[in-house]
């Protein structure tokens, strides 16, 4: 399947460092009157053009018998495009840009939603369940949800936290919560099968941002969930735009409609369900993924149309969310 090869392929692929401008750059420190806007400019300023390194580190094994795989780094580049602004949510679209024998191709890659003061967030509980959990009005105050979303649309991870300045860094960092198995761990088919993690966003001096994930993974042993190893994985992301940015800017263009159409099929099925229920598979994150992100490339290119690929995406939703 050419989607999951180009998936592959560009998890293997080396990364560099290169700098480069940064088209919509962060803000210096608000007042605390504007603390808001200042909170709305440092997730606004994660929107650009980049070249990102993956750095993957299982650091310290919770147990005797298990032993940390080694360190990893990969990397690539990746347009990142604000695709809704009401003010108090914002919407951040990703799309790798890879190449391969010679040809270009758009991969759309995982999406961050940023709601302020949230009531409630959608959070993983582990074997394929999502629900939606209320946020205490004490906690909320002040804070910003991230909702995170993998390349279909379907829900990824959750999690609750406030923008704050430390030592000179302004960054953003969750409670910790639950999130499902990346693909790099999934296709190993580890003793594992879920994080406990820690999310946080900084941008950097050079106009880009780091995202830090502090990782605890966990799995079952006897009917009990235990840690098996901690990881700490740093994504990078430095302003780069040599390379073929407006493939990425095409793909959206073209399928935009589809994909809205995609995430007010999710949103329904998640009110109808009271949260999601899926079948997870280690290649794509659900059985349902794969068709789903495979029409959207399809629209892109003119080879499907949109109404016809809503109908059936929506089809898709609805038959892999019903309730059994």
């Amino acid at each position: 399947m050419k989607t999951l090869f180009l998936l592959a392929a560009l998890a293997a692929a080396p990364a560099n460092n290169v700098t480069a401008e940064q088209p919509r750059p962060a803000t210096a420190q608000a007042p605390a009157a504007s603390a808001f806007e200042a909170d709305r400019q440092s997730i606004l300023a994660m929107a650009g053009n980049y070249r990102v390194r993956f750095d993957m580190r299982e650091t310290t094994s919770w147990r005797s018998d298990y032993t940390p795989i080694a360190a990893s780094t990969s990397g690539g580049h990746e347009v990142v495009r604000v695709i809704e602004d009401t003010g108090r949510f914002i919407s951040l679209q990703h799309m790798l840009v890879a190449e391969h024998g010679g040809q270009v191709h758009v991969i759309k890659h995982w999406r961050q939603d940023w709601t302020y003061e949230p009531e409630t967030v959608l959070m993983y509980a582990g074997q394929g369940r999502w629900n939606r959990e209320a946020v205490p009005a004490a906690q909320r105050r002040g804070a910003w949800s991230q909702t995170v979303w993998q390349v279909d649309d379907s829900p990824r991870y959750g999690g609750v936290g406030r923008w704050v300045n430390n030592a000179g860094v302004r960054r953003w960092e969750s409670n910790p919560g639950l999130r499902p198995l990346a693909r790099r761990d999934a296709t190993r088919s580890p003793r594992y099968d879920r994080y406990l993690a820690v999310n946080r966003h900084a941008s950097t001096p050079d106009g880009g941002w780091i995202h830090w994930q502090d990782n605890q993974k966990l799995g079952l042993v006897d009917g009990q969930i235990v840690p098996f190893v901690q990881e700490s994985l740093l994504n990078t992301y430095t302003p780069f735009s040599d390379y073929n940015v407006a493939a990425a800017d095409t793909y959206w263009a073209g399928s935009r409609e589809y994909w809205a159409a995609v995430r007010a099929e999710w949103s329904r099925a998640e009110r109808t369900g009271d949260g999601i229920t899926l079948v997870e598979e280690p290649q794509m994150g659900n059985t349902l993924a794969g068709r789903l992100f495979e029409m959207g490339t399809e629209v892109a290119e003119g080879r499907m149309q949109t109404p016809a690929a809503i109908a059936e995406a929506q089809r898709i939703i609805r038959e892999g969310t019903a309730r059994r």
